[in-house]
C-alpha cells in the first residue's frame, strides 16, 4: 500500500511538473532587427522568418525593429529581444561588456560564395566627384552611420585616429569640416548622393559582382529597394581590413529548453528556407560555427573606445 501511495505521489508530482513547464513555455518570440536601413523593407524581409518561427516553435514572433542599434542592444540586455540573426559585432561587444552572460553566440554568418567570414567598412563618394583617395576629403563634410555600428563607426574611427589624430569631437584634428552620425548605412549613402556629405562610410562583402552591389552589404540592399543604378553613382575610395561578420545571438533570458529549440529552428530556417535567411541577413550567407574568440578584438576595441572616449 505504501509503495502504491509513493507511486501515486510520484506520478502526481511529475504531472504537476510537466504542467508547470507547459505553462511556462513562451508563446511569444521577439526578433530584434538593427536599425539604419529602410524600416519597411527590413520588416518585409523578415516576415518569412516570422512565419517560419511561428509554425516551428508555436509562438507569435514579434518583429522588434529599432530605429538605431542601441534599441536592440538594450532589448537584449533587458530581456525584451530574444533573437538577432545578424548582429553588428560592435553592438554585440556593447552587450557583452555590459553583461557577459546576457546572450549566447549561436553562430556567425558565412558567405555562400567563398565561405569567407568577414566584410569591410568602405568610404564612398559620388562617382562624378573629384575625390580619389581619403586624403582628398580634407576640409569636407563626412558621414558616419551609428555609434554602435562596426563598419559605420568603430573600425573607420580607429583608422582615422591613426591617420589624422584626434577624434570625432575635433573632426580628427580638423581634417574634416564636420563629422555627423546619419543613423545608418543607407542614410550615409543617400547623404553622399544628395550632397550632404562629400564622403561617408558603408559596408560591403567586397565579394562577387560590383555592379550588383557585391554578395552582401548596404549597396545590394539599396539596389533591391529601388536604386538599381546605385553602383554607377558611387565610388569606393577606402576599404578597411576584414571585419568578422555579425554573430547570430540568442538571449539567455529564455528558458534553457526553449532556447535550445530556438537555436535549432534558426539552423533549420537556414537549411530549409535559405532564400528567406538570405533576405533576413541582407546577403547570400549561411550560418557557420563561432565562439567569443571570433569577436575578442572587436570587444577590446569597443572597451578602449568607451573607456577612452571618442
Amino acid at each position: 500500500m505504501k509503495k502504491l501511495l509513493r507511486l501515486a505521489v510520484l506520478v502526481a508530482s511529475s504531472i504537476t511538473a510537466m504542467s508547470t513547464m507547459a505553462a511556462e513555455a513562451p508563446k511569444e518570440l521577439n526578433l530584434g532587427i538593427l536599425g539604419g536601413q529602410n524600416a519597411t523593407q527590413q520588416i518585409g524581409d523578415n516576415m518569412c522568418v516570422k512565419e517560419f518561427f511561428d509554425k516551428e516553435l508555436n509562438v507569435d514572433t514579434k518583429l522588434r525593429n529599432s530605429s538605431d542599434y542601441s534599441g536592440v542592444i538594450q532589448g537584449l540586455l533587458g530581456g525584451k529581444v530574444d533573437v538577432v540573426l545578424s548582429m553588428s559585432p560592435s553592438s554585440f561587444a556593447s552587450v557583452y561588456l555590459n553583461n557577459p552572460k546576457a546572450v549566447d553566440i549561436a553562430g556567425i554568418v558565412v558567405d555562400d560564395t567563398d565561405q569567407s567570414r568577414g566584410y569591410h567598412s568602405v568610404v564612398v563618394v559620388k562617382a562624378d566627384s573629384p575625390y580619389k583617395k581619403l586624403e582628398d576629403l580634407k576640409g569636407k563634410a563626412f558621414g558616419f552611420a551609428d555609434p554602435d555600428s562596426t563598419s559605420g563607426y568603430l573600425i573607420p574611427n580607429a583608422a582615422f585616429k591613426k591617420m589624422f589624430g584626434g577624434s570625432t569631437d575635433d573632426q580628427y584634428k580638423g581634417f574634416f569640416s564636420s563629422t555627423t552620425f546619419s543613423g545608418g548605412h543607407e542614410q550615409d549613402i543617400l547623404g553622399v548622393l544628395n550632397g550632404q556629405f562629400a564622403g561617408a562610410v558603408a559596408w560591403a562583402s567586397m565579394i562577387g559582382d560590383r555592379e550588383t552591389g557585391y554578395t552582401s552589404g548596404a549597396f545590394t540592399r539599396m539596389m533591391r529597394m529601388g536604386h538599381p543604378d546605385l553602383m554607377k553613382q558611387v565610388r569606393i575610395i577606402w576599404e578597411s581590413p576584414l571585419i568578422p561578420n555579425g554573430p547570430v545571438l540568442v538571449s539567455n533570458s529564455m528558458p534553457a529548453d526553449f532556447k535550445a529549440k530556438v537555436v535549432a529552428a534558426i539552423h533549420k530556417l537556414d537549411k530549409e528556407n535559405h532564400a528567406c535567411f538570405i533576405k533576413a541577413v541582407g546577403g547570400k550567407q549561411h550560418i557557420g560555427p563561432a565562439t567569443l574568440a571570433d569577436y575578442q578584438q572587436i570587444i577590446d576595441m569597443k572597451k578602449e573606445l568607451t573607456q577612452g572616449g571618442r
